[in-house]
């Protein structure tokens, strides 16, 4: 089921275009207030947008006057709360959708009992949502969302009220389903958008800022925001002959491909990981940049240390040796190989 949508929203100062094909899932990244709720509001009906159009399979959502309501949509919201009806079992709670759009409760029930094989959930159908777990919980929210057989489905943060234990088990179970569903998954986990999704949009202040392929635009990132979930420093500036000169004018050697000529808009992205520091300027080191270190976050058995443009893991004793702490200077240096250049799209 194909969608296209284009909406904008003057208060909230949204403006959002894309198209999803059929059997496409997208995953929609971006900061808190960006205006990810607004688009999921918009598509399920609970918002009205002051003007634009969306499209499903054909049929038309809003455009103009018209205003299809949200119980004719053929879609499903998951929100980031399950929300099940605590009055009734998990079998009813799954054929409600069915038995709400005037399915026969015989059918409603085979319907209910095939999602929740499908979820792995079956041996819950007698339990009430009281005596489920949060992952179990999940579980049933997905499949009563599935069970109404909806033309797109929506999920809202659907891994975020879950313990980090719980989350891999549903992040599968939701690949399996999600398969060659038409569907759209807002997210700040970027293992979500990897795991679930085939395209990624970036929305920033109301506005797409990034839009593509998965890999693509996690891998290769233009924004800065999408550059620290994907967990990567990014740098842009103009394409060198031996490298890449930065913004704030650092000459940089770094190798790239054929098609990103001298005087072209670049970026490097180089993890944090790949990334070394020191005291004093390491001799031989091709690409070395003088930072002023503004936090320092323990990860586990690494720091990272943080300039304004920079992040670099390494471990405590290094940071312990160098005495460095907020306001120090160091040198943030790190090898060609270890940065991936690219054309920045104008």
């Amino acid at each position: 089921m194909s969608f296209s949508f284009s909406a904008t929203v003057a208060r909230r100062g949204f403006d959002v275009s894309f198209e999803l094909a059929e059997g496409e899932t997208l995953a929609v990244l971006g900061p808190n207030g960006s205006g990810k709720s607004t688009l999921l509001n918009l598509i399920a009906g609970l918002l009205t947008p002051d003007a634009g159009e969306a499209v499903l399979g054909g049929e038309t959502l809003f455009r103009g006057r018209v205003f299809t309501p949200p119980h004719a949509r053929g879609i499903s919201l998951l929100a980031q709360e399950a929300l099940l009806f605590p009055h009734l079992s998990v079998l009813n709670n799954v054929a409600f959708g069915p038995t709400s759009a005037g399915v026969k409760r015989a059918d409603a029930l085979r319907t209910a009992r095939r999602w929740l094989a499908e979820v792995d959930a079956s041996e819950f159908e007698t339990r009430r949502p009281a005596q489920l777990s949060g992952g179990q919980t999940q579980r049933i929210a997905v499949a009563r969302a599935l069970a109404a057989e909806p033309r797109l489905l929506l999920l809202d943060e659907p891994m975020a009220a879950l313990d980090v234990a719980v989350a891999p088990a549903i992040r599968r179970m939701l690949r399996r389903v999600l398969e060659k569903r038409t569907a759209i998954i807002v997210t700040h986990d970027v293992l979500d958008a990897f795991t679930l999704a085939d395209r990624v949009i970036v929305i920033d202040r109301g506005h797409v800022v990034e839009d593509g392929p998965t890999r693509s635009v996690l891998e290769q990132p233009r924004d800065p925001f999408t550059a620290g979930i994907a967990g990567l420093n990014v740098l842009a500036g103009i394409r060198t002959a031996g490298g890449m000169r930065t913004a704030a004018g650092d000459e940089l050697q770094l190798p790239g491909p054929a098609d990103v000529t001298p005087g072209t808009a670049c970026t490097a992205a180089i993890r944090p990981s790949g990334i070394r520091i020191s005291g004093e300027r390491p001799a031989g080191a091709a690409n070395s940049l003088r930072r002023v270190v503004r936090d320092l976050e323990p990860r586990g058995d690494l720091v990272r240390l943080g300039s304004d443009d920079l992040a670099a893991d390494v471990a405590p004793a290094l940071v312990a040796d160098l005495d460095v702490t907020p306001g120090s200077s160091v040198w943030f240096s790190f090898e060609p190989a270890d940065a991936t250049l690219y054309a920045t799209a104008r």
